[in-house]
C-alpha cells in the first residue's frame, strides 16, 4: 500500500505540489522495499502507477492538490526516481543525437546533425544532482582534481562533463547517444551512407584480414561505420576492443572488450588507452580494434599491426590523405626516441585501407573517399592510392588497387571481379 506519511502533511500545508507528493512517497516505497531503481524499471514503474492512482482517489476525499494530468505526472516522477529528470525525454526521444548543457537554462538537443534550443530549464543544484546519479554507476568521477570525466551511461550515452574553474561559471555536460542506426554494412548501403560496390570491397577487406582506419570528424559516424566493418570480421576470430568509454557493441562470439581507468583519489590506478593495446596482445588476438586513436597510444596500435596483427580503428581527421599525416605525427608523442625515420615507413607498411566519412549540410552521413596504402614512402610521405572518390555527389571507383592481394586470394575472393562490377 502506499504510504501516507510527510507527503500528505507536506501537500496539506500548501507546501510541495501533487507531483512532488508522489515523488516522496515513491522514493520512500522503493527505499523500504530495497528496489535498485535503474536494474529493475518495471518493478518502478509498477509502483510509480499505484502510487498515481491512489493519491487521485485521496485527492477525491481531502484537501490534497489534484493532479492535472495523472499520465504526465507519473512519467515525471518514473523519470525523476528512475531516469534522468527533465533530461529523461531526450534521452528516449529517437531522433535525439546529442544532448548537452551549457549552462542550466540553456539545454541544447542535436537533431539530424541540427542543433536546437529545447525548453527545458534546469537550476544549478538540478544540473549537479543530475551528474551526481549519471555517474553513480560508473565508477568514474569528477571534482577539483579530476574536472574532466568521460563515462557511459546504461543505455550506451557517452558522458562527457567539465566543471568550474576549469569552465567559466557553469558545469558543461555532453551526453552523445549511441544511436547506432546500422549493424551490417548492407544496412548501411540501404541508410545510402556507401555503395554497394563500395560496401562490398570493405566487406572483403575484413575478410582478408587487410588494416583500415575510419577517418572522420565529431558525429560523423565513425563508431557505427566501425561496428558495422567489425561485423564482417569471420566468427571463428577472437577480437580485442580498446576503448577510452565503451561504445563498440562487436557481435561476434568471441570478444574481449575493454575500457580506460581513471586515478583513484590518491591518483593511482590509472589505466590509459597504451597499456589496453599492450595487454590484448598478451591476449591471443585474432584481431585487435581501438575505439579511437588521439595520442600517443598511436604508437603501439602501430607495433600491434606491424606484427601482422589485423586490425582497425577510428581517428579524427578531415580526409583519408589527413589521417596518414596524423598516424605519422601521433606516435612522436610517445616520446624523443621515437622518430619520422621509423614511424613514416611503418605507417606505410602496416596500414592499408583508410576509409573518410563525413556528414553533409543535410545531416546525412556518407563515405566519401577510400584509399589504398600501397606500402610506398617518397621522402616523408606515404603514397595513397584512390580506390573509391566522391564525384557528383556519389562515391564511385577509382582506378587504385589494395595492397596483398594475395591476401584476398586466400580468403576466395575474386578482387578483379569483385572492383571490376558496378551495380
Amino acid at each position: 500500500m502506499p504510504l501516507r506519511s510527510q507527503s500528505d502533511e507536506r501537500v496539506e500545508g500548501g507546501r510541495v505540489s501533487g507531483v512532488d507528493a508522489v515523488e516522496l512517497e515513491v522514493r520512500e516505497l522503493v527505499r523500504r522495499r530495497g528496489i535498485d531503481p535503474f536494474l529493475d524499471r518495471s518493478a518502478v514503474r509498477r509502483l510509480v502507477d499505484e502510487v498515481v492512482a491512489d493519491y487521485d482517489d485521496r485527492a477525491l476525499t481531502s484537501t490534497l492538490a489534484p493532479l492535472p494530468d495523472a499520465g504526465r505526472a507519473a512519467r515525471a516522477v518514473y523519470d525523476a526516481v528512475a531516469g534522468f529528470g527533465p533530461l529523461q525525454r531526450h534521452l528516449d526521444d529517437p531522433s535525439v543525437e546529442e544532448i548537452w548543457i551549457n549552462e542550466p537554462g540553456r539545454v541544447f538537443v542535436a537533431r539530424r546533425g541540427r542543433s536546437e534550443l529545447t525548453t527545458t530549464i534546469l537550476d544549478e543544484g538540478q544540473v549537479r544532482d543530475l551528474v551526481e546519479k549519471m555517474l553513480k554507476t560508473t565508477g568514474r568521477r569528477v571534482d577539483l582534481s579530476t574536472p574532466f570525466v568521460d563515462a557511459m551511461l546504461p543505455d550506451g550515452s557517452r558522458l562527457h562533463v567539465v566543471i568550474p574553474d576549469i569552465t567559466r561559471r557553469h558545469m558543461s555536460v555532453n551526453i552523445r547517444k549511441f544511436v547506432l542506426s546500422a549493424n551490417t554494412l548492407d544496412e548501411l548501403v540501404a541508410l545510402q551512407t556507401v555503395t554497394p560496390q563500395a560496401a562490398r570491397f570493405l566487406e572483403a577487406t575484413v575478410e582478408a584480414g587487410l588494416n583500415i582506419i575510419v577517418a572522420g570528424g565529431t558525429q560523423a559516424g565513425k563508431t557505427t561505420l566501425l561496428n558495422c566493418l567489425a561485423g564482417a570480421i569471420p566468427g571463428r576470430e577472437r577480437v580485442i576492443t580498446c576503448e577510452e568509454v565503451f561504445e563498440l557493441q562487436v557481435g561476434q562470439p568471441d570478444v574481449v572488450a575493454m575500457q580506460t581507468r581513471q586515478a583513484n583519489l590518491e591518483g593511482t590506478g590509472e589505466i590509459q588507452l597504451r597499456r589496453l593495446v599492450k595487454e590484448a596482445l598478451r591476449m591471443r588476438p585474432d584481431r585487435i580494434i581501438v575505439g579511437e586513436v588521439r595520442q600517443e597510444e598511436c604508437l603501439d596500435l602501430l607495433i600491434a599491426l606491424n606484427s601482422g596483427l589485423p586490425g582497425m580503428c577510428s581517428i579524427h581527421a578531415n580526409s583519408a590523405r589527413e589521417a596518414i599525416v596524423k598516424l605519422c605525427t601521433l606516435p612522436l608523442l610517445a616520446g624523443d626516441n621515437v622518430s619520422q625515420k621509423f614511424v613514416v615507413p611503418t605507417v606505410a607498411s602496416c596500414v592499408d585501407v583508410v576509409v573518410h566519412i563525413a556528414k553533409d549540410g543535410a545531416g546525412h552521413r556518407r563515405v566519401r573517399e577510400v584509399v589504398a596504402v600501397p606500402g610506398r614512402v617518397e621522402g616523408d610521405v606515404v603514397e595513397v592510392a584512390d580506390m573509391f572518390v566522391t564525384r557528383n555527389g556519389r562515391l564511385s571507383r577509382a582506378d587504385g588497387y589494395p595492397p596483398h592481394q594475395e591476401r584476398f586470394e586466400w580468403a576466395g575472393i575474386d578482387l578483379p571481379r569483385l572492383l571490376s562490377q558496378d551495380r
